[in-house]
């Protein structure tokens, strides 16, 4: 299945949006009150960063799905033998 362009172009979308937002959130659970007690790390942190790390993983295999899509989608480049005429071009009937 070939995707179009447009279908491609979202998907990478995605995988940028994925990498701009959730570090930006891990630091803000990291910074939270209720991600340490006594030092150590709280289920509160656990929980989010397995939350943030999936997304991460779901967000990247998104965006590399779209690089491959929008690469299949492109029009195969011809090659210049192939448009060249040698020698004279017989008419036809």
């Amino acid at each position: 299945m070939v995707l179009s362009r447009r279908w491609s172009a979202f998907l990478v979308l995605v995988g940028v949006w994925t990498w701009l937002i959730w570090p930006r959130f891990g630091l803000a659970i990291y910074r939270d009150d209720r991600s340490f007690a006594d030092g150590s790390p709280t289920s509160f942190l656990w929980v989010h960063a397995l939350l943030i790390t999936a997304s991460l993983g779901i967000g990247t295999t998104v965006g590399v799905l779209g690089v491959r899509a929008w690469r299949a989608g492109a029009p195969a480049p011809r090659r210049a033998e192939e448009n060249a005429v040698v020698g004279p071009v017989p008419p036809k009937d």
